[in-house]
């Protein structure tokens, strides 16, 4: 099977949306930030949440883990967390006179690594080999991580005090950069008369989150993602987008290679998301800002000029013409 027939295309998106509607039952507003994280998911793939603290990112992903049945793991990076309190540690044992491999909270499904620049590289680091292996090595052994194993990562943007900024390496390893900003009044008001409705809104449960599907389903959905055909134009046009970024002046380093794959990756995930087996040129526009701005270095005359990562970007995507299909 190469490509996705409309059953089965139907089918999938059907599915995704009752996820995204599952989601949004707890996830008021930031319609698109609960789309590009079951893009990331859709890829197999990697996301980092950047947003202040207290609009949803860890209830997004614990709504996400209950509508598939997954395993969520919850990691609250520290100063002193060390490797050992990711992937887990050998222990001797009294009892048996042996030593015993305790796993760490790395291997679930969702990990959310939670301010994960508040760690040192070290730890940082520990997470690198999970995220491209999908795989840990305990004693010199290499463990599977389970299927599917997906990396939610946290951090605060304002408060830079007591922080280690991720290395280039490892933002490279996130497929997406997501953005969370604050709802609009409107939903702001909804979100408050939801918690506290006959609740002291102490909890922010997901018990109104109801559980859809298992993890092999989701391995399902991955794969007809994989399956979603992509133009050789269409391909074309993203390495266009990434090549141009290397030749902006406003960027002192342009996104690599993986640049090009996190387009072509994410824009599937997004066509299916729409109910279309192929890829179009606004797929990629769509996806680009999340794919690309961590990816990509400012020059330091642009950013004294006031430019962002995001307006560059968007003005790098005006002037690259997309083909017509």
């Amino acid at each position: 099977m190469n490509t996705l027939n409309e059953e089965q295309t139907t089918k999938a998106t059907s599915l995704l949306n009752a996820l995204r509607a599952e989601l949004r039952k707890v996830i008021i507003g930031q319609s698109a930030v609960v789309d590009e994280v079951l893009i990331g998911l859709l890829a197999e793939a990697h996301v980092l949440l950047e947003g202040v603290p207290g609009l949803g990112k860890t209830l997004l992903v614990k709504a996400l883990a209950k509508t598939f049945s997954g395993q969520f793991a919850r990691i609250q990076f520290t100063p002193d967390l060390m490797p050992s309190d990711v992937i887990g540690h050998s222990i001797f044992d009294l009892a048996s006179n042996t030593f015993v491999t305790r796993r760490g909270p790395v291997f679930t499904n969702l990990l959310l690594a939670d301010e994960i620049n508040r760690a040192p590289a070290k730890t940082q680091s520990a997470l690198l080999e999970a995220m491209q292996e999908y795989q840990v090595t305990l004693e010199g052994t290499a463990c599977p991580l389970p299927k599917p194993f997906m990396v939610l990562a946290t951090q605060n943007p304002i408060e830079q005090e007591g922080t280690y900024p991720l290395p280039e390496a490892q933002l490279d390893r996130f497929l997406l950069k997501i953005r969370i900003d604050y709802p609009d009044a409107r939903e702001e008001a909804a979100l408050t008369r939801s918690v506290t409705e006959r609740n002291t809104g102490a909890d922010l449960g997901v018990d109104r989150i109801s559980t859809l599907i298992g993890p092999k389903h989701v391995e399902s959905l991955q794969m007809a993602a994989a399956l979603v055909d992509v133009d050789e134009r269409v391909l074309d046009y993203a390495v266009k987008i990434v090549r141009a970024t290397r030749e902006n002046n406003g960027f002192s380093i342009g996104a690599g290679p993986r640049g090009s794959i996190a387009l072509v990756r994410a824009a599937r995930g997004a066509a299916l998301l729409q109910g279309r087996a192929f890829v179009t040129p606004d797929d990629i526009k769509r996806i680009a800002l999340p794919a690309l701005r961590h990816r990509v270095t400012i020059s330091p005359d642009a950013e004294i000029e006031g430019f962002t990562n995001d307006a560059l970007l968007t003005s790098l995507l005006d002037s690259v013409p997309a083909p017509r299909l």
